[in-house]
């Protein structure tokens, strides 16, 4: 691990000097190193799947490991997105002169090294260090045990688009084993090699990682979302949006957890949204008043305002006002994704101004809580924290900045 750390080191400072092109190019030759490697990739694959079926895998799990032509495909797609986007480095992020002459600018940055703990989605591998190299960081990434053969595949096809394009195969390097202690010396060891840490994957690992982590750490506990349905709502969207919110994808952290209702649309919205939801397989789990009003729901409990449940499961709350709602997402959310469901436009700002999470949509579905809707290409993960990156985090926020001063021989007075 510490060869891995000091190898990283190196090649983060090569990568940082590099242009866009060079940098661009090394994504090109990786993109169609995968399209290439396509079969051996879709073998590794298929190891990983049998290893995983024998150890009982749930439905859920096995289809985000599994990787075919088109999911092969569209991470080389994936890829060449992120060739797209801007240069995030040598950004000018401000400029301003003072009143003795000198220019002062902030300018974006590489992080350095980044090392990425992830769990069964191997496509993770490709997204995460394409990213890394288009913001000039070097990465080192762990990936989970289930999808070790298709990740270290994938990253034979990225090392191999950084040495044609004459940069050190090191920048993208993969922890050769599957043994849990990596994963503690990674995060408790290596502070000398491996500037910040992003985790991604299910709560106990993120709940490990920003336990044990000697740097500082990227990302979200739980995805507590909210939906909260306005008296200004609009029924048949508010319908949508929370049956999309919800149902879609219920195992990704975007996904709405909580319904809060507002009391003065109660009677019309909850027969509408709650009988969707029902129709669609969802369980509700709610309070006094929306156990009145649909029959087939449960009580809730005080845990389930806090629970992330990743299923098709939801709960829901009559709530009095806007006010009642903003509190409610106070106390229980974890400040990832919330929605409002909304017409007026005043208690959609107010909603925008009060709710202090990373992302605040209206009239939105919580599920585009994600970096490639947000036109980043790809993410690494949702931050939830409020230091350096927060909401997706892209290329973009894989930098920070340093200042740069021009003078002509200012000196400061005694």
């Amino acid at each position: 691990m510490t060869s891995l750390g000091r190898a990283a080191r190196a090649a983060a400072t090569t990568l940082a000097t590099t242009g866009t092109a060079q940098r661009d190019a090394a994504l090109a030759a990786a993109a169609v190193a995968l399209r290439r490697g396509s079969e051996t990739i879709i073998a590794a694959n298929r190891q990983d799947m049998t290893a995983a079926t024998e150890r009982g895998l749930g439905s859920a799990l096995l289809d985000r490991l599994l990787l075919d032509e088109g999911r092969v495909e569209a991470m080389a797609a994936g890829i060449e997105t992120i060739i797209g986007l801007r240069d995030p480095v040598g950004r000018v992020l401000e400029d301003w002169e003072r009143p003795n002459g000198l220019r002062i600018q902030r300018v974006a940055v590489p992080l350095g090294v980044i090392g990425i703990i992830y769990e069964s989605r191997p496509n993770v591998t490709a997204d995460a260090a394409a990213l890394c190299i288009k913001s000039g960081n070097a990465v080192i990434l762990r990936g989970g045990s289930e999808s070790f053969h298709s990740s270290s595949a994938i990253y034979e096809c990225l090392r191999e688009g950084l040495e044609s394009a004459g940069l050190p195969g090191e920048a993208v390097q993969m922890v050769p084993t599957t043994d849990r202690a990596a994963v503690g010396f990674l995060l408790s060891s290596m502070a000398e090699w491996v500037d910040v840490v992003v985790p991604r994957g299910g709560k106990n690992l993120i709940k490990r990682v920003q336990e044990e982590a000697r740097v500082p750490v990227i990302g979200h506990l739980e995805g507590i979302c909210h939906v909260y349905l306005h008296s200004s709502a609009d029924a048949n969207m508010a319908r949508d949006v929370v049956l999309n919110s919800k149902m879609r994808r219920t195992g990704i952290c975007g996904a709405a957890e909580t319904v809060l209702v507002d009391r003065a649309v109660a009677d019309t919205l909850l027969p509408l949204v709650g009988s969707a939801l029902l129709a669609s397989g969802c369980e509700i789990r709610g309070d006094a008043a929306v156990c009145a009003a649909l029959d087939a729901a449960v009580d809730a409990t005080e845990e389930d305002w806090s629970t992330e449940y990743l299923d098709a499961i939801v709960s829901m709350r009559v709530v009095n006002d806007i006010d009642a709602a903003i509190e409610h997402i106070r106390r229980y959310g974890s400040g990832h994704t919330e929605s409002i469901i909304a017409n007026d436009a005043h208690a959609a700002e107010k909603f925008f101004r009060e709710v202090d999470s990373a992302i605040v949509l209206q009239n939105a579905s919580t599920q585009f809580a994600d970096g490639g809707e947000f036109g980043m290409g790809a993410e690494i993960g949702i931050a939830t924290g409020r230091i350096h990156a927060r909401g997706p985090v892209g290329a973009d926020q894989l930098t920070s900045y340093k200042y740069v001063v021009r003078g002509n021989g200012q000196v400061r007075p005694a």
